[in-house]
């Protein structure tokens, strides 16, 4: 079961950038009530629940959407924000959501779900309030959350519980394929993976955090193959709806210093990697071309994102990454897959592995000394 993701870009100008920056999404479609309402979502393995705009909000961020009609579906049932009935005589709860520089403000429902033909019933948010940042500049209406359970507000929150449950999945995984060429299909396949997207095989990384992301532990920091002892024992956040490679305000910070320290000139920038250990064999380096990483001069698409604790400090693997390496997320067995991606009448790139250093032996030791005495 797949859904078609399409792209939209827009160009954003903060007050003081001499510069533009290019946002992406991309987005697809699901469907909830009876009889069925369709909207453009996000599908964002970064935040955990089913958003989309009701018909009582009054936010300018909602108005400029499709909005959800409740009094329209004959299956609705109003809930409390935990997930828990609402008593007799009383009203339920409302939550507030937060994501970034914005927020929403939504009360709780259950009712049938659709994503592709398969339909289940889910429960959801349906906006009161949205702030105008950043909700009111999204192409789409909303957002269906596929972080991990913990991240929703209960598991009857977690879409990908919900379809695991109704028996409607071969296997408890659901993967993506993103592309930048307008000449083939981006899509998110629940149940499983396509080798048509893959050019290497799978390489599974253990999640390292109970916080609800798709977080993997990186090693280190690597220009080519030449580590640079910055970010040891990071965690990152493999994140469907992130445009761009964020993380720490000062890691960021340093990268770009030594990215720029010799030249900007993309041929002599290195491949920006990532080291990351599955459960056997060499650590393989996820990384990014010059031109993937590079906007420009002495411009890159690196995002300062300053995640508090306990959920940070974080990396996030944003679109650049997903384009460049298809991802299988194992909801049963918490752990990502990496495959380079295989994309129509491009050359596949390889994963690079670490250089272990060779083990010393006893008997090379002795050798050694042998020859000094």
């Amino acid at each position: 079961m797949s859904v078609a993701l399409h792209k939209r870009v827009h160009t954003v100008t903060s007050s003081g950038e001499k510069t533009a920056r290019h946002k992406m999404a991309y987005y697809g479609k699901v469907q909830a009530g009876s009889p069925p309402q369709e909207f453009t979502v996000v599908y964002d393995t970064g935040s955990g629940n089913l958003i989309v705009p009701g018909e009582s909000c009054g936010s300018p961020a909602c108005q400029s959407h499709v909005q959800f009609h409740n009094s329209k579906s004959s299956t609705i049932s109003k809930i409390n924000c935990d997930g828990t009935k609402v008593s007799r005589g009383e009203n339920p709860d409302q939550v507030t959501i937060t994501f970034g520089t914005g927020k929403v403000t939504g009360n709780c429902f259950t009712d049938q779900i659709c994503v592709s033909s398969v339909c289940t019933p889910a429960n959801f948010i349906v906006s009161t309030e949205e702030s105008s940042m950043p909700f009111s500049s999204f192409s789409f209406d909303g957002i269906l959350g596929l972080a991990m359970d913990s991240m929703a507000q209960s598991d009857e929150f977690s879409m990908m519980n919900r379809l695991h449950r109704s028996g409607s999945l071969k296997d408890p995984v659901f993967s993506v394929f993103l592309s930048d060429n307008d000449e083939e299909v981006s899509e998110i396949t629940f149940g499983g993976h396509k080798q048509e997207h893959m050019a290497s095989e799978l390489y599974w990384v253990p999640v390292t955090s109970k916080a609800g992301y798709w977080e993997v532990e990186i090693n280190d920091i690597y220009f080519d193959k030449k580590p640079q002892n910055i970010c040891k024992g990071c965690r990152v956040a493999v994140d469907t709806g992130t445009s761009e490679l964020a993380g720490p305000s000062d890691v960021i910070a340093e990268l770009q210093d030594k990215l720029s320290a010799d030249s900007c000139n993309p041929e002599s920038l290195p491949n920006l990697g990532f080291a990351v250990s599955g459960s056997t064999g060499k650590s393989k380096i996820l990384s990014l071309s010059p031109q993937e990483y590079s906007a420009g001069g002495c411009s890159f698409s690196l995002m300062s994102l300053d995640v508090p604790p306990p959920k940070g400090p974080l990396f996030v693997f944003g679109i650049p990454f997903l384009q460049k390496y298809y991802t299988v997320y194992d909801h049963e067995n918490d752990r990502v897959g990496f495959a380079v991606a295989q994309h129509k009448g491009e050359a596949a790139g390889i994963f690079l592995e670490v250089d272990e250093p060779a083990p010393s032996s006893f008997l090379s030791k002795r050798t050694a000394r042998s020859k000094n005495m």
